[in-house]
Parts: C-alpha cells; structure tokens; sequence
C-alpha cells in the first residue's frame, strides 16, 4: 500500500519517494534511518523511470535540463549519501522533517 501511493503521488506531484516513503518505512515499517533513505533509492527507481517514459509520450520533457539537472544530481547524491552516514540517525531525523517543512513552504509561497 505505502508503495502504491508512493507511486500515485510521484506521478500526480513529481515526488512522493523519499518525501513519503522515508517517514513511512521509519514510522509504521520500523526501519532504521540510514537503511529507509537507502531502500527508498531503490524503490523510487521503478516508480520514477515510469513516470519519465509516461511523462516523454505525453511530451513534458525538457532533455537540455534534464541533463544538467541529471549531471549535478549525481554528483550531489555521492556525496549527500557520504556525509549520510556522519549525521547521527536522531539528527538525520530531524534535518529531514526540517527540510521538508521548508520545501512545503517554498511550495507553498511561489
């Protein structure tokens, strides 16, 4: 189930993994929250390379930004998951509901 609207949501809004399935996986799943942010990569590959072929048919694809979002993306995911693991698993916690709050307010504002 928590897959399924994970999915519904990435499709509707363009997000729904980590911001959805993260807290998830810790709350109800009892997941540890290294292995949460680990699992969620892995489960928002599918969900999102679905998406992206559904999104291309339908013509919503802008391929220069793209690539250079795609580029820096995975630069920054090596490092984000290095530096993972030096944050204390209460502090990951919390940066991540703050983040989330902040993203949902930027949201909201523009």
């Amino acid at each position: 189930m928590i897959g399924a609207v994970a999915g519904t949501l990435a499709g509707l809004m363009g997000s729904g993994g980590g911001m959805f399935l993260v807290p998830l996986m810790v709350g109800l799943l009892a997941v540890a929250q290294y292995q949460a942010h680990g699992t969620s990569f892995v489960v928002i590959f599918p969900i999102a390379l679905v998406g992206a072929i559904t999104y291309a048919i339908l013509g919503h694809m802008d391929w220069a930004l793209i690539l250079g979002l795609a580029f820096g993306g995975v630069l920054g995911v090596l490092l984000g998951a290095r530096l993972m693991m030096e944050v204390p698993e209460r502090h990951l916690r919390w940066l991540f509901g703050i983040f989330l709050v902040f993203v949902g307010f930027c949201m909201i504002i523009t």
